[in-house]
Order: structure tokens, then sequence, then C-alpha cells
């Protein structure tokens, strides 16, 4: 079980968090938990629950939902460096749990992350859940949409797979799945990205607007409203405006990042606690 263990003034001790070891189909994993309401699960970026991953989550937990944060990779807490978030980077590509590589195909942490959509709907209650990934994890919201709890999905610059800029991270079967479900229950997948990211391209969104139609409500940032001074990894790893609601997020007035983080949090208290029974 994974902990947090700030070795850095700039890591963040997560000590707000509940850390509890969740087993899901025989696969034991750390889930920090905060909050009370209705459950989101907020799947971290690369290279893990940093700092401003954290800082997501609280806004989540402030808005007045429970926030489950799963350790999917990395050293919880960890400010993200260069040299060391590249390592997790690379350990993550090989790792038979994630699917970097080649459209058409799920990871297969997915069906964990569905169980653990399924446990925090038991444990909030509530009309039922959301979940928010991001870039490595980027569409695994869209994956649990196979989990009936699930009724908010929030797709931030997904960039799998890392070879096909215009492929998508789910096989033709579940997508087709999730498109009916969508449908069917009147629901849609919100998407974020900024002009000019290398790794969740035009291509990528368009692909999706293709398969959801007019499910798949997109949101493109301008690249000049990024943070111009990310952690390390950010500017020197990755390279581009890419993460919308943490390294890249402008908390200030008036600035898009920050109007995009305060359109998600408002899409997932509305969807999670409407007057509208779970179908």
């Amino acid at each position: 079980m994974q902990q947090s263990l700030p070795q850095d003034p700039l890591d963040d001790d997560l000590t707000d968090f509940a850390p509890r070891s969740i087993t899901l189909d025989g696969v034991a994993r750390t889930v920090y938990v905060s909050g009370t309401g209705p459950a989101v699960i907020v799947m971290a970026e690369m290279p893990g629950i940093s700092p401003d991953v954290a800082r997501f989550a609280r806004w989540v937990r402030d808005a007045g939902l429970t926030v489950y944060l799963p350790s999917l990779f990395g050293r919880d807490g960890a400010y993200p460096e260069a040299a060391a978030g590249a390592e997790v980077l690379e350990r993550a590509c090989v790792s038979a749990e994630f699917r970097a590589f080649g459209a058409g195909k799920s990871s297969p942490v997915a069906v964990w992350l569905r169980a653990l959509a399924a446990l925090a709907h038991r444990e909030c209650g509530g009309l039922g859940i959301g979940a928010l990934g991001m870039c490595f994890t980027g569409n695994f919201a869209l994956t649990m949409m196979l989990e009936p709890a699930m009724l908010a999905p929030v797709l931030c610059q997904p960039s799998l797979p890392l070879d096909e800029p215009g492929g998508l991270e789910i096989s033709p079967g579940e997508l087709a799945a999730v498109r009916e479900r969508l449908d069917r229950d009147d629901l849609v997948v919100r998407a974020y990205r900024f002009e000019g990211d290398r790794f969740c391209t035009a291509q990528r969104f368009a692909a999706y607007a293709a398969a959801l139609g007019p499910r798949f409500e997109p949101r493109v940032l301008p690249a000049d409203a990024a943070n111009p001074a990310p952690p390390p990894f950010f500017s020197q790893i990755v390279d581009c405006p890419h993460s919308v609601v943490t390294a890249h997020l402008v908390d200030a007035a008036g600035e898009p990042t920050a109007a995009a983080r305060d359109e998600i949090l408002a899409f997932l208290v509305d969807r999670l606690t409407a007057d509208v029974p779970l179908q």
C-alpha cells in the first residue's frame, strides 16, 4: 500500500485525506478519501498524485462532494520533478495495467476503477457518482460509464494511445455500449484540452465527436491561457500546454483555466445532486 512520504518541502503530505487500502477484484490499492456528499473519483495524471492534483481534489471536496483519489502510479504527494517523473512514465508505459500504445483497446486497470465506482456509490449514496481523468487516465472516465452508477464523466486532456494522435483508448464494443448508455440515460461527456497540446490533439477530440455525437461536449482552451511556469516535469518532459485543471491552471479571476475548473465543479454538482432519479 502506497503512502504519502514527503521528501521535499514542495511535496503534499495529504494529511487532510484518509488513506484507505481498498481491495477490488483481488487487487489492493491506496485510495485517499475526503469530504461528504455524492462521490467523485479523481484520477491523477502523470507522474502521480502531485500537489496540484491534490489541490483539484480539494476543490471537488469543497464543492460538497466526497472525493476518492486512487493511487495508480508514482509517489503519492510528490512534487513533479523532471527525472523522477520521467521514470514513472516509463514504468507505466510498459505496465500490464495500462495500455499506453495502440488504439481500440482499454487499459485493464479500468475494470478496477469501475469496481471502485460501484463501491463509492454504495458508500456515499445519492443519485450516482462522477469521475475525472487526466492525461494518462483521461479516457478512464469514459470506460467507467459501463458502471451504472456513473453519471458525470469528465475527460481532461486524454492522452492515450500515445502513438496515435487520433486514436481512442477503448474497444469498439465498449465504445458502442457507452454511446448507447449516454443516449438511453440522456447523459453527456465533458472533455477539455489546450490548443497546441501534442498529447491530446484536435484529431483525438474529432474521433470522440465522431463516436459519441452530440453526447460529447468538448472545450478547447487557448494555448496562451496555460500557466507559463509549471513544475519541472511539465516544463521539461511534457513541454506544451497540457494540464487544464492542475499544473497549467492559473487560479485567478478571469483566467480561462479557472473558468474551466469552475465549470467542471458545477457540472459535477449539478449532475450528482439534481432531482433526477438514477436510470
